[in-house]
Order: structure tokens, then C-alpha cells, then sequence
């Protein structure tokens, strides 16, 4: 049944960065349409490790993630759920003399940001976490960052902005979308249609398509990370782990799962992934040798995604360069999770004001577009973008 609304923003994605944008733009008095082309966090925001983490971001992220940590202080006031958040605290693990010292140089480095980072040689770290392998020579711990449970929290923003009043549609394939010079204009594959003058592109891994339409091209390349979680085991880790140089993070959940990550896995088609064996190997003998513990301990589930990955690995986030009205906000390479709040509220910042509380000027699409590119202003124009069938914007 086809139907058409008019509205004040409409956003493509229903991740947590779109769920929040949402829920942001309600509670600042607009009128909102969310279109998902699946569930409300079923793609990378609701199948992530669920790090709650700022330390290890690079130092232009540290604003954001900083305004982030304080609205995840909020979430039961935010989303009505706690959503299993835990300041753990994040240890961040050194394996080598070298991945210490790159350690104690963010540290140096990200002072100025208030992250409270705590160094620890051997002995320290022995002595305040003893279920930490002996390949381990040192440590960055965190105290405030922690962990969530995505697959509540994410879908969680876009229950609550719905609550306040915005529209909703799940599995609502968009597959064209036009500009009439004041308006977009985006309908779906079932027959709707919505109509307003600001668009959001929170699509994630596909929001490419949709910057590429309007004269934006990026090249965003897809990544799956791979991760599994154990069977109940007795409570040992009291903290959420990552690794310097990469490889393996984990943390432990109330009920006793551990939850592990590291490596990718791979696509069996646009919109589904699995981990894959070899990945899941390499995650088991990583966690062998960093936590003991976990020696012996059986696999209960494993699972995939799909993030999007962009050249200098990180986002997109603000105004067009070439459409008045769209804003992006995308391409987290794997650790939007955290970050998304405040990625939101930025997006329903510069809708309702025209600017933003935290720098986003290091984010601007504009940093992939040649000095010398010149728009197809024709597509601007009232021009439809019409996409092969089966094809989606998000």
C-alpha cells in the first residue's frame, strides 16, 4: 500500500548512529523518519563486540568519544534499558617491550583528553590481574570504559525515539531517492515515500552507494570481523580487554560467557557473513595464550558482520559537499559502537542549528574528493536515482 509523508528528517540506517540521530532530533522538538532496510540494530551496531572504549581511538576521535562517554552515563534515562553497560574498565595489553612503548605514547599524547590512563609493568599487572598470560609484559588500563550488550542497546535508541514520537519502518528497502532543489525524497520498495528537506545517511557498510549518487564517491571497503562466545565459565575477567597491534579483544559477561573477537571472516552475500574457521582458530589459540583460563573452554556460538572500512580508516561524519540538507555519517571501521551517541547527537546538532558542539571539521567527506572534482549539479535538480533491482541504499 502506498502512502506519503512529509517530515523534517528523514534517515537511511537504523545502526546505532542513525537509532541515536533519531532520538536526538525528537527530543529537539523534529519531526523524524527512520527507514531500516532490515531490524533496528541487526547489522554491525547490534552483532559488534560491544567495547565501550575510548582509549586506543585515534586523538581526532577523543571529542567525541569523550561526549559519548558522558551519554552513556545517561542510557537508562536515554533508552529506558541499562543495556548490561559496565564501567569495567579496558586493559589494553602489550605483548612486546615495543607495544609498551607505543602504550606510554598514547598515553603521553591523549593527556589533555581526561581518559585517566593507568600504565602497568609486569609485576603491576601480575598483581592486579593474574589471569593474564605470561606473554603479556605490560598493560593500559582504562578505569571509566567498559562494556554493553549491543544487541539490546542499539535497537534500544530507535524504541525509545519511537516512543517520543518518530516514525519507524523497518524492512524498508529504499530504492530510489530524488531532490526537487527543496526537498528529498525517498521511497521504499513497498510504496512508501518520504518527503523532507534534510537526509541523514547512517546506512553503514552502503552508505557509499548513496554519497557516490550524489557526487561523493569514497572507497569503502567491507570488513567481518569474526567473534564467538563461550559457555558459562566461573567469574575471572573483571575487565574489558584489546590487545596493542590488534588480534584478539574479550570480556566476560555477568553470566559468565566470555565474549572474544579477532580477525576476519568473510561475506556469503551483501547482507550476511560468517566468521569462518580459520578465524575462529586463530581466536581460540590467541586466547590460550593471553587467557590461560580460557584453556579447554567450548565455543557456544559464533557470528559475523559487515562494517564499512574507508581508506585512512576513519569516518565520515557531517555536511555534504555537493547536496545542502544531506548529511553523512558513516564508515567507523569496526568501533562505532561506542562513538554513536555522540555521533547522533552531532547529526541533530547541525540539523538544528547549524553547527556542532565537538569538532568534526578532521571527518568532512571532502577529504577523498580531488581538488579539481566538479559535481554533476544535473543530479541535484529533481534528478531520481534509480537503482538496479534488488539493489539498496542502506
Amino acid at each position: 500500500m502506498s502512502a506519503v509523508i512529509e517530515t523534517d528528517v528523514v534517515i537511511l540506517g537504523g545502526g546505532i548512529v542513525g537509532a541515536s540521530a533519531a532520538l536526538m532530533l525528537v527530543r529537539m522538538g523534529k519531526r523524524v523518519a527512520l527507514l531500516e532496510r532490515d531490524f533496528c540494530g541487526s547489522h554491525s551496531s547490534g552483532v559488534n563486540y560491544g567495547g565501550v572504549r575510548r582509549q586506543g581511538r585515534p586523538l581526532s576521535q577523543l571529542p567525541l568519544s569523550q561526549r559519548a562517554h558522558q551519554i552513556w552515563g545517561r542510557l537508562h534515562e536515554l533508552i529506558g534499558i541499562d543495556g548490561e553497560y559496565v564501567r569495567s574498565g579496558h586493559l589494553k595489553l602489550a605483548r612486546s617491550h615495543e607495544d609498551m612503548a607505543a602504550l606510554q605514547a598514547y598515553a603521553e599524547d591523549s593527556q589533555g583528553f581526561g581518559l585517566g590512563l593507568q600504565l602497568l609493568d609486569r609485576a603491576e599487572l601480575r598483581a592486579r590481574f593474574p589471569w593474564v598470560g605470561d606473554v603479556a609484559v605490560g598493560a593500559s588500563l582504562c578505569p571509566d570504559d567498559g562494556h554493553a550488550n549491543p544487541r539490546l542497546v542499539s535497537p534500544a535508541f530507535a524504541r525509545a525515539a519511537q516512543r517520543l514520537g518518530a516514525q519507524v519502518f523497518e524492512q524498508a528497502n529504499v530504492i530510489d531517492v530524488a531532490h526537487d532543489g527543496q526537498m528529498f525524497q525517498v521511497r521504499s520498495a513497498k510504496g512508501l515515500t518520504v518527503r523532507a528537506p534534510w537526509l541523514l545517511n547512517c546506512a553503514g557498510a552502503w552508505a557509499g552507494t548513496l554519497a557516490a549518487k550524489f557526487d561523493e564517491p569514497v572507497s569503502m571497503q567491507s570488513g567481518h570481523p569474526a567473534m564467538l562466545v563461550t559457555e558459562p565459565l566461573p567469574m575471572v575477567m573483571d575487565v574489558s580487554t584489546g590487545v596493542e597491534g590488534g588480534g584478539i579483544y574479550a570480556r566476560q559477561v555477568a553470566r559468565g560467557n566470555c565474549v572474544l573477537g579477532g580477525g576476519q571472516g568473510f561475506a556469503l552475500g551483501p547482507e550476511s557473513a560468517r566468521p569462518g574457521q580459520a578465524a575462529v582458530l586463530d581466536i581460540l589459540r590467541n586466547a590460550a595464550e593471553l587467557y590461560p583460563f580460557l584453556t579447554g573452554a567450548q565455543a557456544i556460538r559464533t557470528w559475523s558482520g559487515t562494517e564499512g572500512y574507508l581508506p585512512d580508516r576513519e569516518p565520515v561524519i557531517g555536511a555534504s559537499t555537493t547536496q545542502p540538507g544531506l548529511l553523512h555519517g558513516f564508515g567507523f571501521a569496526g568501533a562505532g559502537f561506542q562513538i554513536g551517541p555522540a555521533v547522533g547527537e552531532a547529526l541533530a546538532e547541525l540539523v538544528c542549528t547549524g553547527g556542532t558542539t565537538q569538532p568534526i571539521t578532521a571527518f568532512s567527506i571532502s577529504r577523498f574528493q580531488p581538488a579539481a572534482f566538479t559535481p554533476n549539479r544535473s543530479l541535484h535538480a529533481g534528478t531520481v536515482i534509480q537503482l538496479p533491482r534488488g539493489r539498496s541504499l542502506q
